[in-house]
Parts: C-alpha cells; structure tokens; sequence
C-alpha cells in the first residue's frame, strides 16, 4: 500500500520549464526543515507524479537528484525513503530568536512552568515512593466484572446526555460513601466528580480567584502540585508554617482568599490539624469571607485512633470545599476524584467543569458507582489497612531499630507516608543523595517547603513495599548517615 503523502507543493504552470527544479527545491527544503521525517517513507514515482501534475520523468529525475545529494535512499524491492541527514536545520537561526522573544507572550507562569516541585526517589531498589498505593492487591477481577457490566449496560442504552457534575449514581454512591466513612454532611446534588484531585485544584482555582482576591494561603511544607494548579491560575501565594497540631492559624494573612489545608494528615510531615485549631480555622474563613479548600487525600487508612470529623462536617457557613480522591484508596490511574461543594458555587463549579473537559469517562463512572455501592471499596479499604498497618509498623520499628540516633518520627495514625525530623542540624539533601547510592529511595522534607526556615527530616512513602523491603531500606539508609 502506498504511503499517504498530502506535502502542500506549488507546482509551476506546465511548459514553463521550472517544474523538474521547483519540485526539487521544493522536497528537497520538506526535509531539511524536517516537515518530512528521516526514514518516512515516498511515494512512487507514478504516485507523485500523478497526485502532483507532473511528468513521470519528472519525477523520476527529481529523486535522481535528491538521491544524488543524499537527502532520499532507496531499499531493494522496498521503495525510497527520506535519508538521515544534517539534523533539523533547527528552524534557522533568526527564528529562535523570534521565538525566545514570543514566548513573552505566554502567561507570567507558562513561561518557566514548574512541573512538580519535588521530584521522585530516583531508580533504586528501595524506594520509599510517594502516593503510590500497592495496585497488586486490588481485586482487578471484580472491577473488570464490573466494568464489562456497565459496557452492556450502555450498549442496550439510548444516548442520553451527560451532566458535567457527573452521573447520577456516581454522586448518589460517593454521597453515601464518605457521609458513611467520614461523616462529611453532603448528599448526590453536592457532588462534582472530576478527573481526579489535580482538576479539582485546577476548576476551584479558576472560580474562586479574581485580580483582588488573588491570595491563597497554603501549608508550608505542602503539597507542591496543588500549589502549582494555584500559580498557573495567577495566584499568590502565601506559605503558612505548621506544627503538631496542623496549619497555625494565627500566621495566617488577612488578605486571603483560599485556604488550602489537609487537615486529617497534613502532607508531607502527617500531623492531624487538632480541634481548637480547625475552630479557629473556620472562624478566621468566617471573619475573612475566605474558602478553605480541605484535601483529605489519604484519610481512609487510620491506624488506632477514631478519626476527627472533617472541616466540612463542621463548617456552618458554607466556606469549605471538601476534595476527595480514589488514588488512593484505588489506583492512581482511575483518575476520578470529586468535589463536595457549598451550594453558592454549585453553577460556577459546574460550568467551569463543562469548559474544561465536559464530563469524565461515563464508563469509568459507571465501574466505580458499582463498585462503591456494592461494598467492593469499603472491603478493599478495610483489607488493605490491615496490610499497610503492617508496613508502617515496620517502618516505625525499622525507624527505631537503626536509626533512633538520628531521626525522630512525626506522630500520625493516617495515611500512607510517614515523616521523621532529623534529632541535629544535618543536610537532608546529602543524606537523600548518599542513601541513592546505597540503593535507598526517600525524599527530604525540605522538597516540599516554599522557604527554607522549617525544620530538616525525610519523608517516607510505606505502601508500595513489603515489610521486608522496608527493614532492608532502612539498614541502607543508616548507611547513608554513617551508622553502618
């Protein structure tokens, strides 16, 4: 079969006799801008000429030429192609410079974009990762039973036409699940499912900030992807310090007009934001007229202690917008998250989701309502605390064990990672580096901070490793400190 060609050529008038050399100049100019790529493979020679206008022997003497300066080869019984020659001849010169200059034109932000703020453990064999649940246990059987359901559910179905909020008995079931799980005060019509947390930041950070209410208060260290969705969208920023009881409220700047917290497990350092101070949170939104943006990314998996009720669950005026995620508690692929939302912002919320992308995948959707309203999460929840309340016990011990010397852990009975302070003054950075080298993947505490003030420790993601994995990582990590 004959390759698609459809290069746009202006062929000259016949018997003008500049067609053998326009059509030269003209391929011959395709690839060294690289409009036509090394190994693409031409079209005959009767192709060309017929699709172009032009003799055969026209076209047959035009690959001659370029076959002779060596921008076209050709392969025995398999056709012509474009040869690997000079690299792209980069756009000429004159033209990086024009661009070097457009780029001006770009949003403040776009010009240099931060793609993440701190980077992952680099390739070793232990590696304490991030917000990296264990997929291997997920019943992948059942979900694909689901999922199969759900696609001869809507092949036997009339189009119908989708709402940007979500469907129906995906809202109904999230409603259901984290009134259940977490005592969050919403029902079906709260609810916004989005392409997980990330498009939550991103659709809120588009309703809720304006020119003079551009300030966003937001936990320092944090969680550095929400702080970019909130910069791309031309916020400032404000970084606000905490402690072991959460964000510290009097630190606070009066100017702000979002509030970006976890509360239930402050990312990365893990302490739980205490009662006196989510009191104090909400008073100072109320006082303020401020939205509080309330993460609670991990908060399903607790260890011992009954957990504190969301802000959510507390609030009284309408302030917090709670944001909820199944990376979690799934795997980060399903990309599906959700936003509990005050009735106020309900229409802005909506439509901002209808401009961004419509709607998520109906399909997925569907596959996670089944899966949630059948008891399939909440079993899966409850098997794998069980697991990952063994791996952190084994951290915790680990931690202990070999390097009681040097770190001390941050209290916490939530979530998936864990954070230790360092016991002296000690460059985190180098001891990251050093414990690369020994085959140890951790991150500094010092990645996720905005100033360079607050106190040095790593931060270590348990749920991806076995127990044994993670006694191993931590003799190479003691290593790294000297100790071994």
């Amino acid at each position: 079969m004959e390759p698609v060609f459809e290069l746009p050529l202006r062929i000259p008038p016949r018997k003008s006799g500049e067609r053998l050399r326009s059509l030269h100049g003209q391929l011959k100019a395709a690839i060294l801008e690289g409009r036509l790529r090394p190994g693409l493979r031409l079209p005959a020679t009767r192709v060309l000429a017929s699709n172009y206008g032009v003799s055969r022997n026209t076209a047959i003497a035009t690959y001659d030429l370029l076959l002779s300066e060596g921008y076209i080869t050709t392969r025995h019984g398999a056709g012509t192609y474009v040869a690997d020659v000079v690299p792209r001849v980069a756009r000429w010169v004159g033209q990086q410079k024009s661009n070097a200059k457009r780029v001006r034109q770009l949003g403040e932000f776009w010009q240099r974009p931060l793609v993440d703020g701190a980077p992952s453990p680099g390739p070793v064999r232990y590696q304490f990762r991030l917000g990296l649940p264990d997929v291997s246990k997920f019943p992948m059987a059942t979900w694909r039973r689901l999922s199969a359901r759900s696609l001869r559910t809507f092949a036997r179905q009339s189009p119908v036409a989708e709402t940007a909020a979500g469907r129906p008995s995906l809202r109904e079931a999230i409603a259901k699940h984290v009134s259940f799980a977490r005592a969050v005060a919403c029902d079906a019509a709260d609810i916004v499912v989005t392409s997980g947390a990330q498009q939550a930041f991103d659709l809120l950070a588009r309703i809720l900030l304006a020119p003079k209410r551009n300030v966003v208060a937001m936990e320092d260290p944090g969680y550095q992807r929400a702080r970019m969705a909130f910069m791309a969208a031309g916020a400032k920023i404000v970084p606000v310090p905490v402690d072991e009881e959460g964000l510290i409220v009097e630190k606070l700047p009066t100017t702000a007009s979002v509030i970006y917290v976890t509360p239930s497990h402050q990312f990365p350092t893990g302490a739980v934001m205490s009662p006196r101070r989510r009191a104090e949170l909400l008073a100072f939104a109320g006082a303020h007229d401020a939205a509080i943006i309330e993460d609670d990314y991990d908060a399903e998996f607790r260890f011992g202690s009954r957990p504190l009720d969301a802000l959510q669950t507390l609030d009284r005026a309408g302030s917090v917008f709670y944001v909820g995620t199944f990376s979690k508690s799934l795997f980060p692929d399903l990309r599906l998250g959700f936003v509990a939302a005050p009735s106020w912002a309900q229409p802005a919320l909506l439509a901002a989701k209808h401009y961004a992308d419509g709607q998520c995948s109906p399909l997925l959707q569907e596959t996670l309502a089944s899966f949630i309203s059948e008891g399939q999460l909440a079993r899966h929840v409850r098997r794998m605390r069980q697991v990952y309340s063994g791996r952190r016990e084994a951290l915790l011990h680990g931690l202990q064990k070999h390097l009681s010397e040097h770190l001390v852990p941050v209290p916490s009975a939530a979530g998936l990672h864990l954070a230790a302070y360092t016991q002296s003054p000690v460059d985190a950075e180098r001891i990251v580096e050093r414990a690369n080298r020994q085959g140890t993947g951790v991150y500094s505490l010092s990645r996720f901070q905005v100033g360079r003030t607050g106190r040095s420790g790593l931060v270590f993601g348990y749920s991806s490793l076995t127990e044994r994995d993670i006694s191993e990582g931590l003799v190479r990590l003691a290593r790294a400190f000297g100790t071994r």
